[in-house]
C-alpha cells in the first residue's frame, strides 16, 4: 500500500500509486535516510526538474497526511525524509554538467545551486535540447520553500534564494532600464539566451515565488535579499500591462495557481484570477474543449487546469470555483483509463509519461487533510475541495506579505 493510513478516497489509493510508478514502492524502503531515487523522472540520468519539483511538493502531502491520520506515533518522517533526499539527488544531478562530473559554472560544493539548475531535457543540442527555463526554476524555487515550511529547516528556503540570485540576472534583458524584458530558455551554463522570446507568464511566476521566498526569509530575520529582483519583476509586468490568459489549459491553470497567492489581498491578483475564470468558461463551454478528441490533447496540461481550479477555490467566490469543479472532475474521469494503463507500465528513460504521472497525482489529490475537507450537501453535490499542497496555507500560516 503506498500510504500507511486509511485511504478515505480511490482518489488516494490511485495518488499513491502514481507516486510509486516513479518513486519505487515505498513500503520497501527501510531506510529513508539512505534511499536513492530511482532514474524515472523521464530526463536525462532520470531526473527532470519540473517533474521531481512536482514530486517533493507531493511528497510533502504525504508527510501531511501520514501525521494528520494519527500513523504518525513513533516521530516517523519518511516522507519529508524523502523529499529532502529527492532535493539532494536534484541537485547533484541537475546542478552539474551532463557528464556529471562538475558543477554547472559558478556553483560550488559549498553554493551548489549559483549555477542555476539543467530542465533535464534528454537531448544536450537542437531545439529541444538542455539548458534553463525559469518557470521551471520557479517551481523549484516553490518546492524549496514548501520544504522549508514543512520541515522547520531555513536551510532550503536559503538554497531556492542562492538559486533565485543567481540566475535572475541571466534571464533580462535591461534590466536596469524603466522597461526591462525577460528571456524564455538560457544554455545549460547560463552563457548565452537559446530562446530570446518573453514567456508569458515568467514576470508573474518571478514576482510571486520570489516574494514567498523572501517573505519566509524575513519572517526568520535572514532580511530582505531579493528586493531588487522582486523590483525587476513588477516594472516587467507593469511594461507588459494588462495581462494575456491564455487558453493552453496548463498555462491558464499555473496561472490561476500563480494568482491565488495574492488574490485574496492584491487587486492586480484578483483582476487576473477572474479573467482565468473567464477564460475557463469559453475553452469549455463556448469552444467544447473537452469534446475533442482525446488523441489531440495532453493530459499534464489539463491536470494543470485541474490543480489552479482547486487552488483558487479556498482563496475566494468559493460558488463560482465549485461551479468549475464539473470540469476538473470531467478532465480527470477522462483520462483515469489512460492513467491507469500508464501507471502498470514500465518507464524507460526517454518516457515522458513521468510529468504527466505526478502531475495526475497533483490533480487528483494535490493536498492532505482529505476526508476533512471533503464535504457533499444533500443531494451529494461536492461543496468543498481538497485542499492542495500547493496552495497557500497548507503547511500552516503564511507569513505576512511584504509590499
Amino acid at each position: 500500500m503506498a500510504l500507511p493510513v486509511s485511504s478515505p478516497s480511490p482518489r488516494l489509493d490511485r495518488f499513491g500509486q502514481a507516486m510509486e510508478s516513479l518513486y519505487g514502492s515505498f513500503s520497501n524502503i527501510e531506510d529513508p535516510n539512505t534511499w536513492t531515487p530511482p532514474p524515472r523522472s523521464g530526463g536525462h540520468r532520470g531526473r527532470y526538474l519540473w517533474t521531481d519539483a512536482f514530486g517533493v511538493v507531493n511528497f510533502l502531502t504525504m508527510h501531511q497526511e501520514y501525521k494528520r491520520t494519527g500513523n504518525d506515533t513513533t516521530g516517523d518522517d519518511r516522507y519529508l525524509v524523502l523529499a529532502g533526499r529527492l532535493i539532494e539527488t536534484v541537485h547533484d544531478v541537475l546542478g552539474k554538467t551532463r557528464d556529471g562530473r562538475s558543477r554547472l559554472r559558478g556553483a560550488t560544493d559549498e553554493n551548489p545551486l549559483s549555477g542555476g539548475l539543467r530542465i533535464g531535457k534528454t537531448d544536450a543540442r537542437g531545439p529541444d535540447g538542455d539548458g534553463q527555463y525559469h518557470h521551471y526554476l520557479t517551481v523549484w524555487m516553490f518546492a524549496l520553500n514548501r520544504m522549508a515550511k514543512a520541515s522547520g529547516d531555513l536551510k532550503y528556503n536559503r538554497q531556492a534564494i542562492e538559486l533565485a540570485k543567481a540566475i535572475h540576472p541571466r534571464f533580462f534583458v535591461d534590466r536596469a532600464a524603466a522597461r526591462p524584458r525577460m528571456i524564455w530558455k538560457m544554455s545549460m551554463d547560463l552563457s548565452e539566451p537559446l530562446v530570446k522570446s518573453e514567456g508569458n507568464l515568467d514576470p508573474i511566476d518571478g514576482f510571486v515565488v520570489f516574494r514567498l521566498l523572501q517573505d519566509t526569509a524575513m519572517e526568520a530575520g535572514d532580511g530582505a535579499f531579493l528586493a531588487e529582483e522582486i523590483d525587476d519583476y513588477r516594472r516587467t509586468m507593469e511594461r507588459k500591462g494588462e495581462h494575456f490568459v491564455s487558453s493552453d489549459p496548463l498555462d491558464l491553470g499555473m496561472t490561476l495557481w500563480t494568482a491565488h497567492w495574492f488574490s485574496g489581498r492584491e487587486r492586480w491578483a484578483a483582476d487576473l484570477a477572474g479573467k482565468c475564470f473567464e477564460q475557463i468558461y469559453n475553452l469549455f463551454e463556448i469552444n467544447q474543449y473537452l469534446e475533442r478528441n482525446i488523441k489531440f490533447r495532453l493530459a499534464f496540461r489539463e491536470f494543470g487546469t485541474c490543480m489552479g481550479i482547486q487552488c483558487q477555490s479556498e482563496v475566494k467566490e468559493k460558488e463560482r470555483a465549485v461551479d468549475l469543479k464539473c470540469y476538473s472532475d470531467a478532465i480527470i474521469a477522462a483520462w483515469d483509463p489512460y492513467m491507469q494503463l500508464s501507471i502498470s507500465d514500465d518507464l524507460t528513460p526517454e518516457d515522458l509519461r513521468p510529468i504527466t504521472r505526478v502531475m495526475y497525482a497533483s490533480a487528483l489529490i494535490p493536498g492532505g487533510k482529505l476526508s476533512q475537507t471533503i464535504l457533499y450537501d444533500e443531494s451529494g453535490i461536492l461543496t468543498h475541495f481538497p485542499i492542495p499542497a500547493f496552495q497557500a496555507g497548507f503547511l500552516g500560516p503564511e507569513p505576512t506579505p511584504t509590499p
